[in-house]
């Protein structure tokens, strides 16, 4: 089990790993061994995510989620397989735990007096600048 929050925890069954080819460090090392990890996570058959959180999570992920609804993590920064792995499993709980902090709600409040009478004598001030403009006596 991979804790997320004291209430919620994934099993390491949901996820599956595969690992690739990498481009970047690694010398001659790079064309031989496949140390870049990519994570699949499938969201909506998750049964251990609330129903709001995979919403977030759906959101957050952004292109990382495909057409199916599963979330692709590649880490391919280090040289060894064990800590790219372990790339990946940070970046996925991290993106879960953001996921499960619910936005704060927007309290809707007015304009102040001073902020509306501000922007009223700006538009004043533009304007007067715009009548200016056509007011050019002929030269010439």
């Amino acid at each position: 089990m991979i804790q997320i929050t004291p209430d919620i925890a994934i099993r390491e069954s949901e996820i599956r790993e595969e690992y690739i080819r990498a481009s970047g460090p690694g010398g001659q090392n790079v064309n031989k061994v496949a140390t870049a990890v990519q994570l699949r996570f499938n969201v909506p058959h998750s049964p251990s995510l609330p129903e709001d959180v995979k919403q977030r999570l759906y959101k957050l992920a952004g292109k990382r989620i495909n057409a199916d609804g599963v979330l692709i993590i590649q880490a391919k920064r280090f040289r060894t397989q064990s800590r790219n792995r372990d790339d990946a499993m940070d970046r996925l709980v991290s993106l879960i735990k953001r996921a499960t902090k619910s936005p704060r709600q927007r309290i809707k409040t007015s304009p102040t007096r001073a902020s509306q009478e501000r922007r009223l004598e700006d538009k004043r001030r533009r304007g007067e600048i715009k009548r200016l403009r056509g007011e050019r006596p002929e030269v010439g």
